[in-house]
Order: C-alpha cells, then sequence, then structure tokens
C-alpha cells in the first residue's frame, strides 16, 4: 500500500505539471510564486509613498514578461530544436535589454522619488539583485519545459510501444488460434470416414471450444481454472478419437489459489496439443500425456510430458512448426525476461517445463 500511494503522488505531480487541465493553476501558483520572490526584494523600499508599488508592479511586469518570452518563445523554437548557442545568444540579449529597461525606467521616470538616504546606492545594486533574481527563475523555467517535453515524449512513446506490443500479441494469438482449430478440424474429418458415431461427438465437444475462444479467449487474461478445463476437454476429445491413449493432469483445481489466478488464454494449448500430435504410436502401444500445473509463490509451474515413439526422432526445431515459434515470442513479449522456458528431448518422453509470474 505505501509503495501504491507514493505512485500516486509522483503520478499527480506529473500530470500536474503536464496536463492541460492543469495549466490555469499552474500558471496561477507561479506567478503568485515569483510576486512573494519580488515582493521580498529591497529595491522598491528604495522609494517614497506610492511610488513603491508602482516601481514593484513594473520591475514584476518586466521580470514576467522575459519569463514567458524564454518560455514559450526561445525555448520551443531554438532550444528544443537544439540551436544552443542561438538560445543562450538571444537569452543573454533579453535579458541586457530588460535590465536595461528596468535600470532606465528608474533613472527617467521614478528617480526623483528615491529615498535620499539611499540615492548613493545608485542603479548598480538594483541591477545586480535582478540579475540575481532573474537568473535563477529562468533557469528553472527553462528545466521545467525539458521536463514536460521529456514526460510527454515518454507518455508518447509508451503508448506507442504497447499499441505494438498489443498488435503483435493480438496476431500472434490470430495466429494460434486458426492453427488449433485447423488440427482439431483434421480430426473429425479422419473420424468421418471411420466412425461417424465418435464424429458426432467430437463435433459436440468442438462447439464447446469454439464457445471457450469466442467468449473467454478474446479477453485479456483468463481464469486458470478455466484454461485447463479446455486442456481436459481436449485431451478427453482426443481419448474419444484415439485407442492405447491416455492422460492425466494433475492441478488442484480446488485450491482457492488456482480458481483466482489469471493467465493469459491459450498459455498450454500449442505444447499440449505438440504433446498430443507426437505421442501417436503407429505400432499401437500405449501412449500418454501428462500435465502438471502448480502455482507457489506467484509463480506458476506447468510441466507437459509426452510419449514419444522411439523408432522416431523429434527434434526441438520442428516439434511445434510455427506453433512453438509463435508461443515462445508471446511468451517474450508478455513476461520480456521473466519467464523460464525448457524443454527436454529424450528417447521414450518429451518434457515441457514452463515457468512464469502471476
Amino acid at each position: 500500500m505505501k509503495y501504491g500511494t507514493q505512485k500516486f503522488k509522483d503520478t499527480i505531480v506529473m500530470d500536474f505539471l503536464v496536463e492541460d487541465r492543469y495549466r490555469f493553476w499552474r500558471h496561477c501558483i507561479f506567478l503568485i510564486f515569483f510576486f512573494v520572490l519580488v515582493y521580498n526584494a529591497r529595491f522598491w523600499h528604495w522609494y517614497s509613498g506610492v511610488y513603491q508599488y508602482y516601481v514593484l508592479l513594473f520591475v514584476y511586469t518586466v521580470l514576467i514578461g522575459m519569463i514567458y518570452i524564454n518560455i514559450y518563445v526561445l525555448v520551443p523554437r531554438f532550444f528544443f530544436k537544439t540551436k544552443y548557442i542561438t538560445y543562450l545568444l538571444l537569452l543573454v540579449l533579453m535579458g541586457v535589454a530588460g535590465l536595461n529597461m528596468i535600470g532606465y525606467s528608474f533613472k527617467f521616470f521614478f528617480e526623483d522619488f528615491r529615498v535620499e538616504n539611499i540615492k548613493k546606492e545608485g542603479d548598480r545594486g538594483s541591477i545586480y539583485e535582478g540579475i540575481l533574481m532573474c537568473i535563477p527563475i529562468i533557469l528553472t523555467t527553462t528545466t521545467v519545459k525539458l521536463l514536460q517535453k521529456w514526460i510527454h515524449d515518454t507518455k508518447r512513446i509508451t503508448e506507442l510501444n504497447n499499441l505494438t506490443l498489443q498488435m503483435e500479441l493480438n496476431e500472434l494469438r490470430n495466429q494460434i488460434n486458426p492453427h488449433f482449430l485447423f488440427n482439431m478440424l483434421n480430426n473429425v474429418k479422419a473420424l468421418t470416414r471411420t466412425d461417424p458415431e465418435k464424429a458426432s461427438v467430437v463435433i459436440v465437444k468442438l462447439s464447446e471450444f469454439l464457445r471457450y475462444q469466442l467468449y473467454e479467449n478474446g479477453e485479456e487474461k483468463t481464469l486458470l481454472v478455466s484454461e485447463i478445463d479446455f486442456l481436459s476437454n481436449f485431451l478427453n476429445l482426443e481419448k474419444i478419437r484415439r485407442d492405447h491413449f491416455y492422460f492425466d493432469i494433475n492441478a488442484d483445481t480446488d485450491s482457492r489459489v488456482v480458481k483466482s489466478t489469471f493467465i493469459a488464454p491459450n498459455l498450454f494449448t500449442t505444447f499440449v496439443e505438440n504433446a498430443v500430435k507426437h505421442s501417436v504410436d503407429i505400432s499401437s502401444t500405449e501412449s500418454y500425456v501428462k500435465i502438471d500445473i502448480r502455482v507457489e509463490n506467484k509463480t506458476l509451474h506447468f510441466t507437459c510430458t509426452n510419449s514419444v515413439n522411439p523408432n522416431l526422432t523429434i527434434s526441438n526445431a520442428n516439434y511445434g512448426g510455427l506453433g512453438l515459434a509463435n508461443i515462445k515470442r508471446r511468451l517474450e513479449l508478455l513476461y520480456g525476461n521473466a519467464f523460464e522456458l525448457d524443454i527436454i528431448s529424450g528417447e521414450k518422453e518429451y518434457t515441457v517445463n514452463l515457468t512464469t509470474p502471476v
């Protein structure tokens, strides 16, 4: 909660500096703050009567004008366009012109109203005081403009990266799903020739898959228990279609953790589909697929093991084809370097171990 509160405060500060809806209040706070600085200076106390406030208002207006010229003219037109030397020259010229205008105004318009006992201090003190006041304020406003530009650019880059990431994820998902459905339809086609009764059962089961794909798989996240049910239905369907095949899914579906854990849809589909496809043994011996799914310490552990024909060598490169290549890329996009994928190819078994954060 402490981290979330701090992050919330940081977001509020950033939004206040950048968002247009806070522009009026930003300027009000700055104008008041700068007025307080000028008010606490000494120069306007050198004059008598109401002319003190005329001098204060005049200097405040000139300095504010210089600051806003820097913010809205010099910085965007020269500094942001990497014309640094031109920016510095124009900034110095503006500073000299503005401070000289203040100095000449003191001499020609307000000299008669200066208090006698401090006339000897001359204009030099006021000029130095103006320089010391103006330089840090201008540098601060330039820094704020740089910060605003950096925040805007960072947000834009982040939005573009997120958009690109989402587009690539959708493209990979759109490739994986038809790939899986295509294999399922091929199975139905084979059954319609050999066992029409089983084919009708498969078609009913297939409708459940399509319902899952349409209504649950379209979301960014799905419940882990729903994904386990999906795999169970798929393997049951395969068991109907094939003789001498069995499967085992070891997952505590009654666990509160499993029921409350969300994962990316079809995270395991490609691995299980490949396991089923390559567990087929033409010698009609027993074949199997074993799946173990558990969640520990906010980490998901998935293991899929399938039997293989000892006389058939399957390399990692062609084991999954397009589907496995896509799922690897999808894992990189979803988790970066936070996932582990280990594929072990043995003489009698093929095992996939996947670990991801949840």
